[in-house]
């Protein structure tokens, strides 16, 4: 008898609930979530997105799918240019010159 009134202290109610192991799961599942997205945001070098600063990202540059995203305040837009502007229906003026130095690096230069 000795021996059951031992255990009985120990020995708790919800150590027999099922559902207690899922609330420990759902947590650990969140905190993998946020590590995740952060790793992404570091592999693709995406931090300017949640500075306040405002930037430019040309992807694919000088492709048929190139994109264009900007982000001007707290709005981020993103452009791609369509087959009507890219068959030169689109009409438009010269606003400057882009020139690509040896080391790779673009410089735009406005008329």
């Amino acid at each position: 008898m000795r021996n059951s009134r031992r255990s009985g202290r120990f020995f708790k109610e919800e150590d027999t609930d099922p559902l207690s192991v899922v609330v420990n799961l759902f947590d650990v599942a969140m905190v993998f979530a946020v590590a995740l997205m952060v790793a992404m945001v570091m592999h693709l070098n995406l931090t300017e997105v949640f500075t306040k600063e405002d930037f430019t990202i040309v992807k694919n540059p000088g492709k048929d799918n190139m994109e264009i995203i900007t982000k001007e305040g707290n709005q981020i837009n993103r452009y791609t240019p369509s087959d009507e502007q890219s068959s030169g229906k689109a009409k438009g003026k010269r606003v400057g010159v882009a020139y690509e130095l040896e080391n790779g690096e673009i410089i735009y230069v406005p008329e």
